[in-house]
């Protein structure tokens, strides 16, 4: 299975509102107009890249990667240069639970270490145990335990192993 990563647009938007109502989501995000305003304001970020990821040409969630290094004061500056993160959300409530998180992450990490990402952070609620159980599925292994001004979270990554010049 392959999945498509398009950039998100304003036209997305009331789609990621319908998707940060459902209770799966709503769970794990934000209050949804504080997510929404957030989001919009990625749009035309220079440190953090929205995206929608499709299936078979549908949206079917919501995919951001962000450099903790062009945002002030991130309080995951400590990782090393060139680290991206990671933080998605599968919209669609039927295909939560069914292997497309893990797969999702996995492709789409797949495409940053084959344009020279070093390393890929994601951070879960240490209680969202759904999330964290794809993400081990995609590869990542837990190295801390942190609480920032996002909440708690179990830091999470996963390292290219081809390194810098494969």
């Amino acid at each position: 299975m392959s999945y498509g990563f398009r950039s998100l647009t304003r036209k997305d938007l009331p789609l990621i509102a319908r998707w940060l109502a459902e209770p799966h989501v709503a769970e794990w995000w934000g209050d949804p107009d504080e997510e929404i305003a957030s989001i919009r304001e990625h749009i035309d970020s220079i440190s953090v890249e929205p995206l929608i990821i499709e299936l078979d040409g549908q949206p079917i969630g919501y995919l951001q990667s962000y450099d903790p290094h062009l945002e002030d004061d991130h309080p995951y500056q400590d990782q090393p240069f060139g680290t991206l993160g990671i933080d998605l959300s599968i919209g669609v409530p039927d295909l939560v639970g069914v292997g497309h998180g893990s797969a999702i992450i996995r492709q789409f990490v797949e495409e940053l270490f084959a344009e020279g990402t070093p390393r890929v952070i994601i951070d879960p609620d240490p209680a969202n145990l759904r999330a964290i159980r794809a993400y081990e599925k995609a590869g990542f292994k837990a190295f801390d335990t942190r609480t920032s001004v996002y909440g708690p979270a179990l830091m999470m990554a996963r390292d290219n192993d081809e390194g810098e010049f494969s």
